[in-house]
Formats: C-alpha cells, structure tokens, sequence
C-alpha cells in the first residue's frame, strides 16, 4: 500500500462526504452566528450564529442562465441588517463577518455544490492534499503565484502562523475544536505544509476549507491581543489574498471592496466595485430592493415575501438553507441576578420545549419554508436519524404538570416561584430580524400560559455576538446556527472543553456523556459507527436539552434578475452556508 493517498480516494474510504446538497452556512455542526443563525465550527469558519440564515438561490437563475456575455466593470451592491465584527480568518465567527470575507480572503480549499473539498482557480492550494495512509499526516502544496494586496507572497508560514494561533487558546479564536486535535504543522518548504494529528479526527479535512492570515503582519503581535489588531477591522491596515481589496467601513451605514488590479489568480473578477449597506432590519433592506437602490439580499421577511415574487425582475427562493433556529439556556450562575440558575434542572427544560408551539411557529412564521428540528442534525445530513431524537409535542397543560413536579408554584402574580426565586428571564436576540421579533413573541406568549414570564430583548447584532453571545453572557438567547461544513461534529458548540473564550459553547453546558460520544463520533472514519454515534448524541442531546430546538429554516434571497449576471455553473447555490455568493468571481452585472 503506498503511504499516501489522492485525496479522492481517501474520500471514498472515509466516506467524509456525507453530502448537506439538498437543503443545507458551511458545517453541520459547526458554524457561524448569523444574523439569522450563527456559524458552527469549522476551522477558522467555525460554526456562525445566523443574524439571518444563508440566502438561496434565485429560482429564476437556477434554471435559466444567463445569455448575457461577462462584462469588466459595474458595481454590486448588496443590502444586509447587520455590521461586521472582523474579516481577520481567525476570529471570523458570524455570517456578516463571512460574507464580506467571501470577497476578500482566498481559502486554502473550496468545495463544490455537493461539499467536496476541490481546488479553485481562485483556491490557495496547487493541489488537493495527500493525506498518510493511516490518516493522522496531511500535506498541503500552496500555489507559488498567490500573493497579498501588498505585494508579498502567501506562503507556507501563513498556514503554520495561522493554524498555531488558532490552536492556542491564549488567542480566543472560535475555531480552535477544528484544530486542537493536531500535534504539529510543520513547514517543509516556502508552500508546503505538513499537518501530523494526535489522533484520527475525521472532521479535519473541512478545517482546510479555510482562510489564512497574514504571517508578516502578525507575527510578532502578541495571541491576546491579535482579535484587537487593527488587522481585520481597519481596511486600511488589512492586506487581503482574495480577488477584491477593502477599501472603506462606515460602520452602521457601508462597507465597499474593489478588483484588485493586481490580483494573482488566472480567473479575474468581472464586478469593479461591490458595496454593502447596512439597514436597520430586514423591512427596510428588502423595502430598498422594491426600489432598486440595491441589487441582492439575503433575508426577505415572510410577511413581505409575497410583494417581493410579485416584482418581475426579482428572483427569489425561499427553501430551506443549513441552517437551524434554537431556544439556547445559560447555565452559568454568574449571568443571572441572584446567581440562580432558572434552567438547571432537566425537567424544567423540558417543560418549556414542551410548552412551546414550535409546529405553529413553522406554519404561520415560517409560512412553511421550515421543518421541525429535535436534534443539532439536519435532514439531509448523513448523520440523521428521524427516530433518534426526543419530539416535544406542544401541550400547555403537560408543561404546567412537569413545572409543577419539578417544585415550580405559582406566585401571588401568577408567575411560578421555586426556592424563593421567580421564574422571570431575559430572551436575548438580534434587533431587525423580523422573524426572531416575531418567535420571541410567541415564546413570550407560550410560556406565560404556564406561568414562566420572558422578557424578549432586542440588541444589534455585531454588539451582541461580541458583548453577549461570544464570552457567554445572557440568560436565554433565540438564535441560530449557520452550518459550515458538511460533517455532523459538533463538539465545538456542546463540549465541555469549549467554554469561552476558546470555543463556542457559550450557554456554559456540561453533559460528560455527550462530551464523550462527541470524541466517539469522530474518532473514527468508519461512517456507519459515527452514525451510530450521533444517533445516541440525538437522544441524549433533546433529552437533556441545552438548547429547545426549533426548526431548520430557509431565509428568503432575491436579486435583481437584470443587473445580477452569472453563467449557470456559477448560479448561487442553496446548501451551502455561503452559497448565494457561489463563484462570485465569475459573476457580472449589466450596467
């Protein structure tokens, strides 16, 4: 047997593949926090809370490319309802951040629509990687002519750099479950890299499909003060490898990007100039594409949908993305007033996800575009298992009885009561976002009906991931997680060993069995034994119950079908978590 092996062949042994096609931010369990649903891990493009989930493709342009010829010039301008906290790699954590990083940062790998890892005109590697025949060695082989906006040359000691801050707690970054498990990165030469695990990590190959940053302007900054370097957050100090460079950030208002004139690849960017602007919430951002003063957005709200289709030249799709939306506990006592924690025991946890109406939030939020979720596995995942999970029926008065088991009494206010502390908390969620607006009101309602009193608080997003959900800071928050890779891990959200700063399981949760079927779940390459695995992580993860799961969800994209312009190979693709900027570079706009 020869040491190493085509990473196509490797696939087909480890069966990593696990396709999300089909209705899928980027991982299946590890992502990014999004305005609508953050990002689960996955590497440095760890899981993301989604401010809104990933947009979809245009119904229109997925089956009829255009017959336009690519033109150079123009200008893209694309609406969001949320700000950017930092395009540096390693600290990338929510899908406002993502997106405007799809512009800028060139990946070490991309993956195709069925979420292959594949090497791009426009990808960093030369090649895919080798990885040793017992799976613990992979090399990568970067392509000499890749270079920085300033000139200097991307090399081996910007993976190394990158991955060893990663890895290093004292640098916070939320993608350090992707990377822990190596042992070494080793740079062979100018654009080789070795990576050598400690141990079989199936999920490891995604961590590849990932940014680096720039060794020769972090290098001697300390890792605790890398996430404040103005690298990442100043476009005038933030050099870039991709095809555009950042050219200015009014926060709260735009940020624009430029084509590189001298970008290294051998495909160039058609579009001159892409902008985003930022809008108060999701009514208003959409209320500017009916006017035309954008050209795309990712998160049309459901009560306006039905305008939006009504436009002829607006595309839309509404279907379900890789994301998902979860009711998320704290169970650290430092972040509530009395240092009692309302959510400690199993049963009350369970009276609330039984107390909620999420069918009904499916049907009349979601208009239908959902599907209930009982478990952090999305339908088209390999690692799903229908009867795996726990399925929490809504029943007000089977809520009130386990309340009522659980010690809960009602109050002279009606409210429940229980060792003298009242059952009253906050429910945190990104401000603009019509649709959590709208749940939170239904979570409200639903659990007055049995006596628990929420305080629904709207707060900014970019502010509240940095200041409230990253450092774990909240009582309850509804949220969501954009999912960045394919594989079903989903350590980095539910382990024990990441708490913040250096992971993201920051409702503070700890179930030492769920901490070791994680580690089951990926120790191996055999897909029928962590299929297996996850379905025990199922059951044991809706019975104990750190988040109420809601549903898989779509956010509704649409574009101006006149001015937006791609061939049908580079139409937006809906199961990925970045997949309404699919192959961006190729795309044109009609002036």
């Amino acid at each position: 047997m020869s040491k190493t092996k085509r990473l196509t062949v490797l696939l087909s042994i480890m069966a990593l593949a696990g396709s999300m096609a089909a209705g899928c931010s980027n991982n299946s369990n590890s992502g990014t926090n999004n305005t609508d649903a953050p990002a689960a891990n996955n590497g440095q493009n760890a899981n993301q809370p989604a401010n809104e989930a990933p947009a979809n493709s245009g119904t229109d342009a997925a089956t009829t490319p255009s017959a336009d010829a690519p033109v150079d010039g123009g200008t893209l301008t694309v609406g969001t309802f949320s700000d950017i906290n930092s395009v540096n790699p390693i600290y990338i954590a929510d899908t406002a951040s993502g997106d405007l990083a799809t512009f800028l940062n060139a990946n070490l790998y991309d993956v195709d629509r069925s979420n292959n890892l594949v090497v791009e005109p426009w990808s960093l590697a030369a090649e895919l990687p080798t990885i040793s025949a017992d799976g613990l060695t992979y090399t990568v082989k970067l392509k000499p002519e890749a270079k920085w906006s300033d000139g200097q040359p991307v090399t081996a000691d910007d993976v190394k750099f990158t991955y060893d801050t990663i890895k290093n707690p004292d640098a916070g970054s939320p993608g350090i479950s992707m990377v822990d498990k190596v042992d070494t990165i080793t740079k062979i030469d100018d654009h080789t890299v070795e990576f050598k695990l400690k141990q079989v990590y199936a999920p490891f190959l995604y961590s590849l499909n990932a940014s680096v940053a720039p060794y020769h302007i972090l290098k001697d900054v300390p890792p605790t003060e890398l996430e404040k370097n103005p690298y990442g957050i100043d476009p005038a100090k933030t050099v870039t490898n991709g095809p555009w460079t950042w050219t200015k950030w009014e926060q709260g208002q735009y940020l624009t990007m430029d084509a590189n004139p001298d970008y290294w690849g051998s495909v160039k960017p058609h579009i001159k100039t892409v902008t985003f602007k930022i809008y108060a919430d999701q009514n208003t951002q959409t209320q500017a594409l009916l006017k035309g003063d954008i050209d795309l957005v990712s998160s049309v709200p459901l009560t306006i949908l039905d305008t939006v289709k009504a436009k002829d030249n607006l595309n839309v799709v509404s279907e379900p993305g890789p994301s998902y939306e979860f009711i998320q506990f704290n169970f650290k006592a430092d972040n509530f007033p009395d240092k009692y924690v309302l959510f400690q025991s199993q049963k009350t946890r369970q009276a609330i996800a039984t107390a909620v109406n999420r069918q009904g939030m499916v049907d009349n939020i979601l208009k239908g575009t959902g599907t209930l979720l009982n478990a952090p596995f999305l339908p088209t995942s390999w690692a799903y298992d229908a009867n795996a999970a726990v399925n929490y029926t809504y029943d007000t008065e089977q809520a009130k009885k386990l309340l009522a088991e659980d010690g809960w009494k009602p109050g002279k206010d009606g409210i429940l009561e229980k060792d003298g502390h009242r059952f009253s908390f906050d429910l945190q969620y990104n401000a603009g976002n019509a649709r959590r607006e709208q749940v939170a009101a239904v979570v409200q309602q639903n659990l007055k009906d049995v006596g628990i009193e929420v305080v629904p608080k709207a707060i900014e997003f970019s502010a509240w991931i940095d200041q409230n959900v990253t450092p774990g800071k909240y009582e309850a928050i509804l949220l969501g997680w954009s999912l960045s890779n394919p594989d079903p891990d989903g350590e980095s959200i539910f382990s024990s060993k990441y708490f913040p700063p250096a992971g993201q399981n920051s409702g503070w949760y700890k179930n030492t069995k769920l901490d070791e079927l994680w580690v089951k779940g990926y120790s191996t390459v055999d897909q029928n034994e962590r299929k297996a695995a996850y379905a025990e992580v199922a059951k044991e993860i809706s019975t104990d119950l750190p988040y109420v799961f809601l549903y898989q969800y779509g956010a509704p994209e649409a574009f101006d079908k006149n001015k937006v312009k791609f061939a049908d190979a580079d139409k937006p693709e809906a199961t990925l978590s970045y997949g309404y900027f699919y192959h961006v570079i190729n795309w044109w706009t009609a002036k």
